[in-house]
């Protein structure tokens, strides 16, 4: 069954070049975009819009590169808390060094880093230490004093002027950073304050994906993004100040919102009285909403991504990484849609799967993990635990073997290698855990595959599971979700643990 797309990148890609540049000429080539979201990996965004390519920003700085700078941010605070971004599993330091990587790796440079609101902090100290004796600049920025409500102060040399001047060369300026929060739209100004001092008329625009600023304020793929934000309590709403001044209704999110009258009054003030915006969405360039091109695709695949937002919150919820209320906000947008956990197909034969596995082993006590994964061509697969194998590693093994069209009583994985693994896990590195983790089968599968051509014809079919719809009755170990994340699938799980331990290598 071909997957129906929704979206079309190239319309995209036309249309958002276009519109950056047309803001570009109107400040007189000298533009700061602020950059919101994922560079790259937007998986959120390739959910709920189907057929988005996930590193389509990369490709339009590509198209942009020899017209704009690069600066990434990143607030002083997440470096020394170690905050964690939760679809890679790495803290925000390590995912700027990745994505300075990963920019290098697309063929584009970065001109610098800014830390922004530092206080000396230790660990943001280390983390510019460790730039800079890398060859990377590292500018510093300070906490703005008089922000938000002493435009004087916050307009002066002790404000935005106690900040670096970043030096510039190219007419687009993109500022990006991990995460919300990380001093972008500080950044900008500080820039355009240094800019009018020095004769340069630069500008400030935003470009965020979400909320889709032309689609209705409850549109699921709307609705969807309240969902990934529920967590810093953001929430979509009419633009007042565009409703005011177009007589247009438009989407917005609070935080635009709420700082759109003191952005205002910053921007006449370094300006000399202009400041070129009426409303938020003004200030934006996203041209996203254009590109969708089947409604009903994208409603129906937004309404998935609440029932998974669901899922990963309460998960999060069980292990002490977000609260209640966060829970029941997405609950809340759940039961606006009449929606049910199991309308997620793979989420009742998953609990199925685990109950064969507590019929097979009758009497004997022990938890049973369940795990079922949806095909491309709609075939449901499940796996569940055993002595030798976790349920994820036990799932994607029947997954393979179904693409692969390998009977079930052929082993990929011998008695003799499983036996090996295991063997290491006890005895040498002296673990508790017998039964294979999903990496550490994955790992006994390419050894198997050197002399077992049903494995390597197995292995050939990993690549196919990608963007495949996953669900676990437990929380999967940290080994499993490494796998999963790996391959690529969309993984959801009840919020139980898959051992009575509480300390999980």
């Amino acid at each position: 069954m071909r997957i129906k797309m929704a979206f079309d990148n190239e319309k995209y890609i036309n249309e958002q070049t276009s519109e950056i540049f047309k803001r570009v000429r109107k400040f007189k080539n000298k533009l700061y975009l602020e950059f919101g979201g994922k560079l790259l990996y937007d998986y959120h965004a390739s959910r709920v819009l189907p057929g988005y390519d996930p590193n389509i920003k990369m490709r339009l700085l590509q198209v942009l590169k020899d017209k704009a700078d690069i600066l990434l941010c990143i607030y002083a605070g997440d470096i020394e808390r170690k905050k964690i971004r939760a679809d890679f599993g790495i803290t925000y330091d390590s995912d700027a060094l990745k994505l300075i990587d990963d920019l290098r790796g697309w063929g584009i440079n970065v001109l610098g880093v800014v830390i922004t609101r530092f206080e000396n902090q230790p660990s943001a100290n280390q983390f510019k230490n460790k730039l800079e004796r890398r060859k990377i600049r590292v500018y510093i920025h300070q906490y703005t004093k008089g922000y938000p409500t002493d435009v004087d102060l916050i307009v002066s040399d002790e404000g935005y002027g106690a900040n670096e001047y970043i030096e510039t060369e190219k007419p687009l300026v993109v500022v990006t950073g991990p995460g919300p929060g990380s001093g972008k739209l500080a950044t900008c100004l500080s820039q355009i304050y240094h800019d009018y001092k020095r004769g340069i008329y630069s500008g400030y625009a935003k470009f965020e994906t979400f909320p889709i600023w032309n689609l209705p304020l409850r549109h699921p793929v709307n609705v969807a993004y309240e969902a990934a934000t529920a967590d810093i309590r953001d929430f979509n709403m009419i633009d007042p100040f565009h409703l005011e001044a177009y007589n247009q209704k438009t989407v917005n999110y609070n935080r635009d919102v709420e700082v759109f009258p003191i952005l205002k009054r910053i921007l006449k003030k370094i300006m000399g009285g202009e400041s070129f915006y009426e409303s938020p969405t003004d200030m934006g360039v996203n041209r996203a909403g254009f590109a969708i091109t089947d409604d009903e695709i994208t409603k129906e695949a937004a309404k998935q991504e609440l029932i998974r937002r669901y899922f990963r919150y309460r998960c999060e919820y069980v292990m002490g990484l977000t609260d209640k209320e966060t829970v029941q906000r997405v609950e809340l947008l759940i039961k606006d849609f009449n929606l049910e956990l199991e309308y997620r197909s793979v989420v009742e034969p998953a609990r199925w799967a685990a109950l064969e596995a507590q019929k097979r082993d009758k009497g004997n006590e022990g938890i049973y993990c369940g795990a079922a994964i949806a095909l491309k061509d709609g075939t449901i697969v499940t796996g569940n635990n055993s002595p030798h194998l976790h349920a994820a590693s036990s799932l994607i093994l029947h997954a393979i073997k179904h693409l692969a069209g390998i009977p079930d009583k052929i082993k990929l994985l011998p008695p003799n290698i499983i036996e090996s693994v295991r063997n290491l896990k006890t005895k040498i590195l002296n673990e508790k855990s017998l039964s294979l983790d999903l990496v550490e089968a994955l790992i006994a599968l390419s050894i198997s595959s050197t002399a077992n051509p049903a494995a390597q014809l197995a292995m050939e079919k990993l690549n196919e599971l990608q963007g495949c719809e996953v669900h676990m009755t437990h929380i999967p170990t940290p080994g499993d979700e490494a796998g999963l994340r790996r391959l690529g699938v969309n993984l959801t799980s009840d919020p139980n643990f898959s051992t009575k331990d509480l300390f999980v290598s």
